[in-house]
């Protein structure tokens, strides 16, 4: 059993989390902790032996946590500290733990255009800054200006937009970084319209992704000159049960690159649905799909 430093948040051994995840599957973290605020993820940090692994989860809509659990601590940042959103002027600063679509909803309120793009994203800001987060034609990239957050180590480190070095859904930023807050700076407009523009997007959203089911969004990255959806429609799997997980896992009928676990599906058959299609792709079309979802955790 590690050991683990007194904190003044949430700090639970053997906690399951499918729970809190949108698929619904997965195995327990050793150790959960949720920290009060920023100090107390800091002082943990720096109490924590440096051999035991520490994993970020968000709201965990982008994730697949596999049967055998996660090893060492898992770090979720949850509750009204982590989810603070101010404005000020053309600014918006958020937590990293605030979801995406309200931070787009309080810009639209200020009158702040830009960052609509954020009520299409099922995630949060830490997940966002990690990723390059994106959808309809804008990226995290386009409107971030600074954020802040600590090494594995609980020490402070600040990054202005250029330090990220962004790319297509990736970030130069090292992957052990936990994002505290972000800055964003979007332009001044109409509030109505800003919030029409959000409505729009979520209009959309509704009725093109399932969003009502145990999912976990985008399932693969978009190869370059390819749509993934479209190479997994071609492909076949559209709404196609995986035989070899007994039915457990299928892509979406409505959306094509978003899995879906209809029922009782494990965290095996709905990563092992992701491989096939992947294989079968390569096989057909001579393109490599990248996950974009992230797989954390160990074969159960």
């Amino acid at each position: 059993m590690i050991a683990l430093p007194e904190v003044r948040g949430k700090l639970l051994r053997d906690e399951p989390l499918a729970p809190y995840t949108w698929f619904r599957v997965g195995g327990a973290a050793e150790a959960l902790f949720i920290p009060a605020d920023a100090e107390d993820l800091a002082d943990f940090l720096k109490a924590l032996d440096p051999a035991v692994p520490v994993t970020v989860l968000g709201v965990g809509s982008n994730v697949i946590v596999r049967d055998g659990g996660v090893e060492g601590v898992v770090i979720r940042l949850a509750g009204r500290y982590w989810a603070q959103i101010t404005t000020d002027g053309d600014t918006v600063t958020a937590g990293a733990g605030a979801l995406d679509s309200m931070v787009a909803k309080a810009s639209a309120k200020a009158g702040i255009a830009g960052l609509e793009f954020y009520a299409g994203i099922p995630g949060t800001i830490g997940g966002a800054l990690t990723m390059n987060a994106g959808c309809y034609g804008a990226e995290t990239k386009d409107v971030l200006v600074s954020a802040w957050g600590l090494t594995r180590t609980g020490e402070r480190v600040d990054y202005a937009l250029a330090d990220f070095g962004y790319t297509y859904r990736h970030s130069q930023a090292p992957a052990d970084i936990i994002w505290i807050e972000a800055t964003y700076r979007g332009t001044a407009h109409e509030p109505g319209a800003v919030a029409a523009r959000i409505s729009e997007i979520t209009s959309r959203r509704e009725t093109t992704q399932p969003i009502r089911e145990k999912t976990g969004g985008s399932t693969f990255k978009n190869p370059e000159g390819h749509s993934s959806w479209k190479l997994v429609d071609e492909a076949g799997w559209r709404g196609k049960l995986h035989a070899e997980t007994g039915g457990g896992a299928k892509f979406s009928e409505l959306h094509s690159n978003f899995m879906i676990n209809p029922g009782e599906a494990t965290a095996a058959d709905i990563e092992g649905l992701g491989e096939a299609v992947r294989a079968d792709v390569l096989a057909k079309t001579g393109v490599q799909l990248e996950w974009e979802i992230k797989r954390i955790g160990r074969a159960g």
